[in-house]
């Protein structure tokens, strides 16, 4: 079985697991108690802090270690807006986001923010005047993703964030990086970021960790209360062993960035031609992100696809795995201008460094093969 999920999640490096694993059976005092053994804890917790923090680029205190990124995004968001709420209570972000973020939003209105989701064109990307024209005074927060979670849909960060912050510098910028960290560039001084989330699981460290990145001077509204730990918020006794996995991965993902992205990128390009080939089949990503292509097959469902390429030795996903097991059609391809029909018959593929040639061949040959054999429904209207 081949594993062609990569952007769900990863297999944990060996050398994760082995960190991990030690500090489970030698460090398990609280970071929180003086004594000795959580002293020690809490040096751990320090110098993950560091790691995390020299891996994007900024200061350790700036860093909040969470449970994952639909974490990050809720307190990103929700904290913005309850902290700065007599700023305004406006709240911008893109159609085509991950539901955590989307959802994180929508939340807010119901508690009385107003938010704006702002369109994309059919390559999945927002129009920057587009954002600074429904950018307003009474305006608290504007959060985009990265690299597009679906589609490898890449938004010019470097071009948003200055422009943004050029017309409106109280504006705080949030951004999703879950799906860009370790494959691409990373720069939140030149993007001007405010905030930036982060899972720990998407570059080969454990499900359960992440961080936030929390410009200094800024002020969050804590969503859990209690004994003020993360400077207060986010409480709740550090997972200590997941922390320091999680900076060990960024640590090993941001040194083999630049190495990682030409090999998965030719990979990518390699199935891209392949899939090309495939009259039926229409491109729903390009060559931005190198780890993710996204092909519909109208007519189809994408189920049936997925679950004949498994049959052949292959693990691939229809869409996001937060919302790959509902039925409805792929709201970012909708989104994106795609119909019905393409919208529920979306595959979405994602590469990892250890895929090879002759894995994206195989792949290319089978899904070939499965279209050749399967006959599409009717198209839907």
């Amino acid at each position: 079985m081949i594993y062609f999920d990569y952007a769900a999640t990863t297999p944990p490096y060996d050398e994760v697991i082995q960190t991990i694993t030690e500090v489970m059976k030698r460090h398990y005092g609280n970071p929180s108690s003086i004594h000795r053994f959580g002293e020690e804890a809490q040096q751990l917790l320090t110098k993950a802090r560091e790691v995390t923090a020299a891996a994007l680029g900024v200061k350790p205190e700036e860093i909040i270690f969470t449970s994952g990124a639909t974490e990050s995004n809720n307190l990103a968001i929700k904290g913005a807006a309850f902290q700065y709420q007599s700023r305004g209570r406006h709240i911008v972000t893109v159609g085509t986001e991950h539901p955590s973020v989307l959802e994180s939003c929508l939340q807010m209105r119901e508690l009385g923010c107003e938010v704006t989701l702002l369109p994309v064109d059919r390559e999945g990307h927002i129009d920057l005047n587009d954002l600074l024209q429904t950018v307003r005074k009474d305006t608290v927060l504007v959060s985009i993703m990265h690299v597009n979670n679906e589609t490898g849909r890449v938004q010019l960060l470097e071009e948003i964030g200055p422009a943004l912050k050029a017309h409106y510098p109280r504006v705080l910028l949030h951004v999703d990086g879950v799906q860009g960290f370790g494959k691409l560039p990373v720069d939140l001084k030149r993007w001007q970021a405010d905030l930036y989330s982060l899972s720990a699981h998407k570059i080969r460290g454990p499900k359960g960790a992440g961080l936030l990145y929390v410009k200094e001077g800024l002020e969050l509204f804590p969503l859990l209360a209690g004994g003020s730990q993360e400077r207060g918020l986010r409480s709740g006794t550090e997972n200590i062993p997941l922390l320091v996995g999680m900076a060990k991965a960024m640590r090993m993902a941001s040194a083999q960035q630049q190495q990682y992205a030409e090999h998965v990128s030719a990979l990518r390009d390699r199935l891209l031609e392949r899939l090309s080939a495939i009259p039926v089949l229409e491109m729903n990503s390009g060559r931005e992100a190198p780890h993710i292509v996204h092909v519909s097959h109208p007519g189809m469902k994408a189920e049936v696809i997925l679950h004949s390429l498994e049959e052949q030795g292959f693990a691939v996903s229809t869409k996001s795995a937060c919302s790959s097991k509902r039925p409805e059609p792929s709201r970012v391809l909708l989104e994106m201008g795609r119909d019905q029909a393409q919208a529920s018959g979306g595959i979405r593929i994602s590469l990892g460094a250890e895929h090879t040639d002759q894995d994206i061949d195989r792949l290319g040959e089978a899904l070939e093969q499965i279209i050749h054999k399967l006959k599409p429904l009717e198209r839907w209207t």
